[in-house]
Protein backbone atom coordinates (compact mmCIF):
# COMPACT_ATOMS: atom_id res chain seq x y z
CA UNK A 1 0.00 0.00 0.00
CA UNK A 2 3.09 2.36 0.57
CA UNK A 3 3.10 3.00 -3.34
CA UNK A 4 -0.59 4.00 -3.18
CA UNK A 5 1.60 7.65 -1.55
CA UNK A 6 3.32 8.18 -5.00
CA UNK A 7 0.67 7.78 -7.01
CA UNK A 8 -1.46 10.29 -8.86
CA UNK A 9 -4.54 11.59 -7.82
CA UNK A 10 -6.04 10.12 -11.40
CA UNK A 11 -4.39 6.28 -11.12
CA UNK A 12 -5.86 6.30 -7.39
CA UNK A 13 -9.42 6.90 -8.80
CA UNK A 14 -8.72 4.69 -11.76
CA UNK A 15 -7.67 2.13 -8.57
CA UNK A 16 -10.93 2.85 -6.51
CA UNK A 17 -13.03 2.06 -10.01
CA UNK A 18 -11.21 -0.69 -10.52
CA UNK A 19 -12.04 -2.40 -7.49
CA UNK A 20 -8.36 -2.58 -6.69
CA UNK A 21 -7.76 0.47 -3.84
CA UNK A 22 -10.90 0.31 -0.98
CA UNK A 23 -11.00 4.35 -0.14
CA UNK A 24 -11.00 3.52 3.62
CA UNK A 25 -7.25 1.45 3.31
CA UNK A 26 -6.23 4.38 1.08
CA UNK A 27 -7.34 6.80 3.58
CA UNK A 28 -5.66 4.90 6.52
CA UNK A 29 -2.65 4.99 4.63
CA UNK A 30 -2.55 8.15 4.57
CA UNK A 31 -3.57 9.13 7.97
CA UNK A 32 -1.07 6.54 9.33
CA UNK A 33 2.06 8.31 6.66
CA UNK A 34 0.71 11.42 8.35
CA UNK A 35 0.79 10.48 12.10
CA UNK A 36 4.12 8.54 11.41
CA UNK A 37 6.08 11.92 9.55
CA UNK A 38 8.61 13.02 11.48
CA UNK A 39 7.68 16.22 9.82
CA UNK A 40 3.81 16.19 10.21
CA UNK A 41 3.47 19.31 12.38
CA UNK A 42 5.41 21.47 10.10
CA UNK A 43 3.02 20.20 7.27
CA UNK A 44 -0.37 20.16 8.56
CA UNK A 45 -1.97 22.61 10.83
CA UNK A 46 -4.93 20.05 11.33
CA UNK A 47 -5.46 16.44 9.96
CA UNK A 48 -9.23 15.68 10.29
CA UNK A 49 -8.92 11.93 10.91
CA UNK A 50 -12.80 11.15 11.96
CA UNK A 51 -14.23 13.93 8.79
CA UNK A 52 -12.07 11.53 6.32
CA UNK A 53 -12.59 8.11 7.23
CA UNK A 54 -16.13 9.32 7.79
CA UNK A 55 -15.70 9.79 4.33
CA UNK A 56 -13.97 7.08 2.63
CA UNK A 57 -15.93 5.37 4.26
CA UNK A 58 -19.31 6.27 2.04
CA UNK A 59 -17.07 6.25 -1.22
CA UNK A 60 -16.10 2.73 -0.46
CA UNK A 61 -19.88 2.41 -0.50
CA UNK A 62 -20.67 4.24 -4.02
CA UNK A 63 -17.63 2.33 -5.39
CA UNK A 64 -18.77 -1.41 -4.80
CA UNK A 65 -22.78 -0.49 -5.65
CA UNK A 66 -21.14 1.04 -8.71
CA UNK A 67 -21.94 4.31 -7.97
CA UNK A 68 -19.13 6.17 -7.60
CA UNK A 69 -19.51 10.61 -8.04
CA UNK A 70 -16.63 11.74 -10.11
CA UNK A 71 -12.94 9.97 -11.27
CA UNK A 72 -11.97 11.13 -8.12
CA UNK A 73 -14.40 9.87 -5.66
CA UNK A 74 -12.85 8.55 -2.43
CA UNK A 75 -8.99 10.16 -3.42
CA UNK A 76 -7.40 12.00 0.33
CA UNK A 77 -6.94 15.51 -0.40
CA UNK A 78 -4.79 18.57 1.68
CA UNK A 79 -6.70 21.95 2.08
CA UNK A 80 -4.21 25.06 2.77
CA UNK A 81 -5.74 26.87 6.05
CA UNK A 82 -7.46 29.83 4.67
CA UNK A 83 -10.17 27.35 3.06
CA UNK A 84 -13.32 27.10 5.65
CA UNK A 85 -13.78 23.90 7.55
CA UNK A 86 -16.77 23.53 9.71
CA UNK A 87 -15.51 23.19 13.04
CA UNK A 88 -11.76 23.01 12.21
CA UNK A 89 -9.74 25.81 12.68
CA UNK A 90 -8.81 28.28 9.73
CA UNK A 91 -6.88 30.75 11.18
CA UNK A 92 -4.96 31.69 7.70
CA UNK A 93 -1.70 30.75 8.84
CA UNK A 94 -1.61 33.78 11.59
CA UNK A 95 -1.84 34.57 15.03
CA UNK A 96 -4.66 37.21 14.27
CA UNK A 97 -7.26 34.64 13.33
CA UNK A 98 -6.32 32.14 16.30
CA UNK A 99 -9.23 30.04 17.19
CA UNK A 100 -11.05 30.91 14.46
CA UNK A 101 -13.46 28.25 13.36
CA UNK A 102 -16.55 28.27 11.02
CA UNK A 103 -19.40 26.58 10.93
CA UNK A 104 -19.26 25.51 7.22
CA UNK A 105 -17.24 24.79 4.66
CA UNK A 106 -15.84 26.76 1.79
CA UNK A 107 -17.98 26.50 -1.67
CA UNK A 108 -15.10 24.82 -3.37
CA UNK A 109 -14.03 22.39 -0.41
CA UNK A 110 -18.62 21.44 -0.62
CA UNK A 111 -18.39 21.22 -4.21
CA UNK A 112 -15.30 18.84 -3.69
CA UNK A 113 -16.80 16.74 -1.25
CA UNK A 114 -20.30 16.43 -3.30
CA UNK A 115 -17.85 14.58 -5.71
CA UNK A 116 -16.71 12.29 -3.24
CA UNK A 117 -12.91 13.55 -2.34
CA UNK A 118 -11.96 12.99 0.93
CA UNK A 119 -10.38 15.92 3.28
CA UNK A 120 -7.43 14.85 5.64
CA UNK A 121 -7.26 18.31 6.84
CA UNK A 122 -5.59 21.64 6.62
CA UNK A 123 -2.05 22.48 5.18
CA UNK A 124 0.30 25.37 6.93
CA UNK A 125 1.03 28.67 4.93
CA UNK A 126 2.59 32.11 4.60
CA UNK A 127 1.00 34.19 7.18
CA UNK A 128 -2.28 35.95 5.56
CA UNK A 129 -0.77 34.72 2.24
CA UNK A 130 1.61 37.46 1.95
CA UNK A 131 4.74 35.82 1.23
CA UNK A 132 6.42 33.99 -2.22
CA UNK A 133 8.64 32.53 0.02
CA UNK A 134 6.37 29.94 2.69
CA UNK A 135 8.58 31.06 5.82
CA UNK A 136 5.82 31.22 8.83
CA UNK A 137 8.07 31.55 12.29
CA UNK A 138 4.26 32.58 13.84
CA UNK A 139 2.79 29.25 12.92
CA UNK A 140 5.52 26.48 11.05
CA UNK A 141 7.62 26.72 7.96
CA UNK A 142 6.96 23.41 5.96
CA UNK A 143 10.04 21.73 4.67
CA UNK A 144 11.31 21.47 0.70
CA UNK A 145 11.56 18.39 -0.45
CA UNK A 146 14.95 18.46 -2.18
CA UNK A 147 15.88 20.39 1.34
CA UNK A 148 14.26 20.57 3.71
CA UNK A 149 16.49 23.66 5.51
CA UNK A 150 15.68 25.73 2.15
CA UNK A 151 12.33 27.51 1.53
CA UNK A 152 9.66 25.51 0.05
CA UNK A 153 7.74 28.57 -1.72
CA UNK A 154 4.65 30.11 -0.38
CA UNK A 155 2.05 30.72 0.14
CA UNK A 156 0.88 27.38 -0.30
CA UNK A 157 3.66 25.71 1.22
CA UNK A 158 1.96 22.97 3.17
CA UNK A 159 -0.22 22.20 0.09
CA UNK A 160 2.89 21.87 -1.77
CA UNK A 161 4.85 20.01 0.91
CA UNK A 162 1.73 17.51 1.64
CA UNK A 163 1.93 16.60 -1.87
CA UNK A 164 5.87 15.98 -2.35
CA UNK A 165 5.99 14.27 0.90
CA UNK A 166 3.67 11.78 -0.38
CA UNK A 167 0.82 12.62 2.73
CA UNK A 168 -2.24 13.98 0.34
CA UNK A 169 -2.80 12.73 -3.39
CA UNK A 170 -3.48 16.87 -4.29
CA UNK A 171 -3.16 19.88 -1.68
CA UNK A 172 -5.65 22.88 -2.24
CA UNK A 173 -3.91 26.48 -2.44
CA UNK A 174 -4.30 29.58 -3.66
CA UNK A 175 -2.76 31.82 -6.23
CA UNK A 176 -2.71 35.72 -5.54
CA UNK A 177 0.95 36.63 -6.89
CA UNK A 178 1.79 33.43 -7.49
CA UNK A 179 1.51 31.25 -4.55
CA UNK A 180 0.14 28.31 -6.19
CA UNK A 181 3.14 28.21 -8.44
CA UNK A 182 6.24 28.43 -6.91
CA UNK A 183 5.66 25.98 -4.08
CA UNK A 184 4.78 23.39 -6.93
CA UNK A 185 8.05 24.83 -8.79
CA UNK A 186 10.08 24.16 -5.66
CA UNK A 187 8.54 21.06 -4.93
CA UNK A 188 8.43 19.67 -8.63
CA UNK A 189 4.94 19.67 -8.97
CA UNK A 190 2.20 20.48 -11.27
CA UNK A 191 0.34 23.48 -9.64
CA UNK A 192 -2.57 25.41 -11.70
CA UNK A 193 -3.54 29.07 -11.46
CA UNK A 194 -6.81 29.70 -12.22
CA UNK A 195 -8.27 32.96 -13.79
CA UNK A 196 -9.38 35.64 -11.20
CA UNK A 197 -13.41 35.05 -10.82
CA UNK A 198 -13.26 31.52 -12.45
CA UNK A 199 -13.89 29.60 -8.70
CA UNK A 200 -15.57 30.59 -6.12
CA UNK A 201 -13.92 32.52 -2.91
CA UNK A 202 -16.48 31.76 -1.02
CA UNK A 203 -15.70 30.84 2.35
CA UNK A 204 -11.98 31.55 1.22
CA UNK A 205 -9.69 34.01 3.59
CA UNK A 206 -9.00 36.95 1.72
CA UNK A 207 -5.86 38.74 0.39
CA UNK A 208 -6.74 40.82 -2.47
CA UNK A 209 -10.07 40.06 -3.58
CA UNK A 210 -9.03 41.14 -7.51
CA UNK A 211 -6.20 39.10 -7.90
CA UNK A 212 -7.09 35.87 -5.37
CA UNK A 213 -7.52 32.71 -6.87
CA UNK A 214 -8.52 29.06 -6.43
CA UNK A 215 -6.13 26.49 -7.61
CA UNK A 216 -4.56 22.56 -7.17
CA UNK A 217 -1.16 21.55 -6.78
CA UNK A 218 -0.98 18.15 -7.83
CA UNK A 219 1.35 15.53 -9.69
CA UNK A 220 0.20 15.78 -13.33
CA UNK A 221 -1.84 17.71 -15.23
CA UNK A 222 -4.40 15.17 -15.62
CA UNK A 223 -4.58 16.05 -11.71
CA UNK A 224 -4.33 19.34 -12.32
CA UNK A 225 -7.81 18.98 -14.78
CA UNK A 226 -9.80 16.40 -12.06
CA UNK A 227 -9.25 18.79 -9.42
CA UNK A 228 -10.63 21.67 -11.07
CA UNK A 229 -13.55 20.00 -12.39
CA UNK A 230 -13.96 19.20 -8.64
CA UNK A 231 -13.89 22.21 -7.45
CA UNK A 232 -16.32 23.68 -9.94
CA UNK A 233 -18.59 20.86 -9.51
CA UNK A 234 -18.41 20.39 -13.02
CA UNK A 235 -16.62 18.35 -15.90
CA UNK A 236 -13.34 17.89 -16.79
CA UNK A 237 -11.53 18.69 -19.38
CA UNK A 238 -10.63 15.77 -21.82
CA UNK A 239 -6.54 15.51 -22.44
CA UNK A 240 -6.32 12.30 -24.54
CA UNK A 241 -4.54 12.51 -27.59
CA UNK A 242 -2.77 16.10 -27.48
CA UNK A 243 0.96 16.54 -28.79
CA UNK A 244 3.05 19.42 -29.74
CA UNK A 245 3.19 19.39 -33.86
CA UNK A 246 1.92 22.62 -35.18
CA UNK A 247 2.10 24.57 -31.65
CA UNK A 248 3.46 28.34 -31.24
CA UNK A 249 4.95 29.33 -28.30
CA UNK A 250 6.32 32.78 -27.22
CA UNK A 251 9.55 32.56 -24.94
CA UNK A 252 8.77 35.56 -22.97
CA UNK A 253 12.33 37.89 -22.80
CA UNK A 254 10.63 40.80 -21.52
CA UNK A 255 11.02 40.97 -17.28
CA UNK A 256 10.99 37.11 -17.58
CA UNK A 257 14.65 36.85 -17.87
CA UNK A 258 15.83 40.06 -15.66
CA UNK A 259 18.23 38.65 -13.09
CA UNK A 260 17.61 34.90 -13.81
CA UNK A 261 20.13 32.77 -12.50
CA UNK A 262 22.12 30.03 -13.47
CA UNK A 263 20.23 26.89 -12.75
CA UNK A 264 16.76 28.61 -13.56
CA UNK A 265 17.99 29.43 -16.80
CA UNK A 266 19.84 26.13 -17.75
CA UNK A 267 16.67 24.30 -16.88
CA UNK A 268 14.47 26.79 -19.09
CA UNK A 269 16.87 26.32 -21.92
CA UNK A 270 16.78 22.62 -21.45
CA UNK A 271 12.86 22.31 -21.47
CA UNK A 272 12.78 24.38 -24.47
CA UNK A 273 14.94 22.12 -26.45
CA UNK A 274 12.79 19.36 -25.73
CA UNK A 275 9.86 21.61 -26.72
CA UNK A 276 10.88 21.56 -30.26
CA UNK A 277 12.15 17.74 -30.32
CA UNK A 278 8.33 17.73 -29.74
CA UNK A 279 7.63 19.53 -33.12
CA UNK A 280 6.70 22.81 -31.28
CA UNK A 281 7.79 26.23 -32.69
CA UNK A 282 9.03 28.79 -30.21
CA UNK A 283 9.31 32.56 -30.77
CA UNK A 284 11.17 35.11 -28.17
CA UNK A 285 8.71 37.93 -27.17
CA UNK A 286 8.98 41.30 -25.92
CA UNK A 287 6.20 43.01 -24.49
CA UNK A 288 7.41 46.54 -23.59
CA UNK A 289 4.12 47.56 -21.53
CA UNK A 290 4.91 44.78 -19.55
CA UNK A 291 7.50 46.56 -17.45
CA UNK A 292 5.31 49.49 -16.73
CA UNK A 293 2.49 47.03 -15.23
CA UNK A 294 4.99 45.42 -13.71
CA UNK A 295 6.02 48.44 -11.43
CA UNK A 296 2.20 48.97 -10.68
CA UNK A 297 1.73 45.64 -8.63
CA UNK A 298 3.64 47.01 -5.12
CA UNK A 299 0.22 49.96 -5.30
CA UNK A 300 -1.94 47.29 -6.95
CA UNK A 301 -1.47 44.67 -3.97
CA UNK A 302 -0.44 46.24 -0.73
CA UNK A 303 -2.98 48.73 -0.94
CA UNK A 304 -6.19 46.00 -1.39
CA UNK A 305 -4.42 43.60 1.00
CA UNK A 306 -3.71 46.44 3.59
CA UNK A 307 -7.22 48.32 2.83
CA UNK A 308 -8.73 44.61 3.57
CA UNK A 309 -6.88 43.66 6.58
CA UNK A 310 -5.77 47.57 8.40
CA UNK A 311 -7.69 47.07 11.68
CA UNK A 312 -7.36 43.82 12.11
CA UNK A 313 -3.23 44.36 11.61
CA UNK A 314 -3.30 47.46 13.79
CA UNK A 315 -4.97 45.74 16.88
CA UNK A 316 -2.38 43.59 17.43
CA UNK A 317 0.38 44.56 15.25
CA UNK A 318 2.34 42.44 17.72
CA UNK A 319 1.37 38.85 16.54
CA UNK A 320 2.88 39.27 13.23
CA UNK A 321 6.22 38.13 11.67
CA UNK A 322 7.90 41.64 10.99
CA UNK A 323 8.78 40.87 7.26
CA UNK A 324 5.14 40.13 6.33
CA UNK A 325 3.52 43.38 8.70
CA UNK A 326 6.23 45.61 7.06
CA UNK A 327 4.58 44.13 3.64
CA UNK A 328 1.10 44.67 4.56
CA UNK A 329 1.94 48.36 6.08
CA UNK A 330 3.31 49.70 2.80
CA UNK A 331 -0.29 49.81 1.42
CA UNK A 332 -0.60 52.96 3.76
CA UNK A 333 1.93 54.91 1.13
CA UNK A 334 -0.58 55.17 -1.73
CA UNK A 335 -4.08 57.31 -2.01
CA UNK A 336 -6.86 56.06 -3.59
CA UNK A 337 -6.02 58.09 -6.61
CA UNK A 338 -3.31 56.58 -6.98
CA UNK A 339 -4.83 52.86 -6.61
CA UNK A 340 -7.74 53.95 -9.12
CA UNK A 341 -4.82 55.54 -11.57
CA UNK A 342 -3.11 52.04 -11.44
CA UNK A 343 -5.89 50.23 -11.96
CA UNK A 344 -6.36 52.34 -15.62
CA UNK A 345 -3.01 52.34 -16.87
CA UNK A 346 -2.81 48.12 -15.64
CA UNK A 347 -5.94 47.89 -18.28
CA UNK A 348 -4.05 49.22 -21.02
CA UNK A 349 -1.02 46.91 -20.32
CA UNK A 350 -3.78 44.38 -20.64
CA UNK A 351 -5.05 45.23 -23.72
CA UNK A 352 -1.36 45.51 -25.55
CA UNK A 353 -0.41 41.89 -23.48
CA UNK A 354 -3.36 39.72 -25.40
CA UNK A 355 -2.75 41.85 -28.94
CA UNK A 356 1.11 40.59 -28.38
CA UNK A 357 0.20 36.75 -27.74
CA UNK A 358 -3.02 36.62 -29.95
CA UNK A 359 -1.20 34.55 -32.49
CA UNK A 360 0.55 31.98 -29.63
CA UNK A 361 -1.13 28.78 -28.13
CA UNK A 362 0.43 30.27 -24.69
CA UNK A 363 3.57 31.88 -23.24
CA UNK A 364 6.63 30.24 -21.50
CA UNK A 365 9.01 31.60 -18.91
CA UNK A 366 10.67 30.18 -16.00
CA UNK A 367 8.61 29.56 -13.06
CA UNK A 368 11.10 31.44 -10.74
CA UNK A 369 14.17 33.30 -11.65
CA UNK A 370 16.14 31.99 -8.48
CA UNK A 371 16.00 28.97 -6.25
CA UNK A 372 14.80 28.11 -2.93
CA UNK A 373 16.69 30.64 -0.72
CA UNK A 374 17.89 29.21 2.84
CA UNK A 375 15.00 29.80 5.60
CA UNK A 376 17.35 30.55 8.28
CA UNK A 377 18.98 33.68 6.85
CA UNK A 378 15.44 34.68 5.38
CA UNK A 379 14.67 34.96 9.16
CA UNK A 380 17.76 36.90 9.90
CA UNK A 381 18.75 39.03 7.05
CA UNK A 382 16.10 41.58 6.26
CA UNK A 383 17.50 42.79 3.33
CA UNK A 384 17.98 39.00 1.98
CA UNK A 385 14.15 38.39 2.47
CA UNK A 386 12.75 41.49 0.76
CA UNK A 387 15.00 40.86 -2.36
CA UNK A 388 13.96 37.06 -2.68
CA UNK A 389 10.54 37.31 -1.87
CA UNK A 390 10.41 40.12 -4.78
CA UNK A 391 12.43 38.00 -7.17
CA UNK A 392 10.65 34.67 -5.98
CA UNK A 393 7.49 36.43 -7.09
CA UNK A 394 8.30 38.31 -10.01
CA UNK A 395 7.45 35.84 -12.90
CA UNK A 396 4.81 34.41 -11.38
CA UNK A 397 2.87 37.63 -10.90
CA UNK A 398 2.59 38.55 -14.48
CA UNK A 399 0.37 35.84 -14.83
CA UNK A 400 -1.76 37.64 -11.97
CA UNK A 401 -1.33 41.33 -13.32
CA UNK A 402 -2.64 40.32 -16.47
CA UNK A 403 -5.58 38.57 -15.62
CA UNK A 404 -4.24 35.05 -16.90
CA UNK A 405 -4.60 31.42 -15.85
CA UNK A 406 -1.15 29.72 -16.18
CA UNK A 407 0.63 25.66 -15.35
CA UNK A 408 3.80 25.35 -13.19
CA UNK A 409 5.59 22.00 -14.83
CA UNK A 410 8.53 20.20 -13.55
CA UNK A 411 11.54 20.55 -16.11
CA UNK A 412 13.24 17.35 -14.57
CA UNK A 413 15.78 20.45 -12.68
CA UNK A 414 15.22 20.36 -9.46
CA UNK A 415 12.96 23.21 -7.77
CA UNK A 416 13.08 24.48 -11.51
CA UNK A 417 9.83 24.76 -13.25
CA UNK A 418 8.53 26.05 -16.20
CA UNK A 419 5.58 28.65 -16.20
CA UNK A 420 2.62 27.88 -19.02
CA UNK A 421 0.41 31.26 -19.22
CA UNK A 422 -2.53 31.15 -20.96
CA UNK A 423 -5.19 33.17 -21.92
CA UNK A 424 -8.06 34.26 -19.56
CA UNK A 425 -10.95 32.37 -18.50
CA UNK A 426 -9.29 29.38 -21.16
CA UNK A 427 -7.99 26.54 -18.66
CA UNK A 428 -9.12 24.04 -20.65
CA UNK A 429 -7.02 25.21 -23.84
CA UNK A 430 -4.29 25.48 -21.13
CA UNK A 431 -4.69 22.11 -19.74
CA UNK A 432 -4.43 20.35 -23.34
CA UNK A 433 -1.19 22.39 -24.00
CA UNK A 434 0.16 21.31 -20.82
CA UNK A 435 -1.15 17.85 -20.99
CA UNK A 436 1.18 18.00 -24.21
CA UNK A 437 4.17 19.55 -22.64
CA UNK A 438 4.35 17.92 -20.16
CA UNK A 439 4.50 14.49 -21.70
CA UNK A 440 7.80 16.43 -24.03
CA UNK A 441 9.48 17.07 -20.67
CA UNK A 442 9.06 13.88 -18.83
Amino acid sequence: MQEWLRMSAADLGRGIGAGEIDPVMLTECYLNAIDAHPLRDRIYSAVTGERALEEAGAAAMRARAGLRLSPLDGVPISWKDLFDSAGTATESGSDLLKGRIPERDAQVLENATALGLVCLGKTHMSELAFSGLGVNPVKETPPNVNNAALAPGGSSSGAAASVAFGLAACGIGSDTGGSVRIPSAWNDLVGLKTTSGRVSLEGVVPLCLKFDTVGPLGRSVEDAALMLAALEGGTPADLRGVDLRGRRFADLQTVARDDLREEPHQAHTEALAKLEQAGAEIVPLEVPELVEAMSLSAILFTAEAYGLWKDVIEANPHLMFGEILERFRSGADYSAADYIAAWARLELARQAWDAAVAPFDAVLCPVSPILPPDVARLESDHDYYVSENLLALRNTRIGNMMGLCALSLPTGTPSCGLQVLGKPDCEEALLLTGAAIEAALA
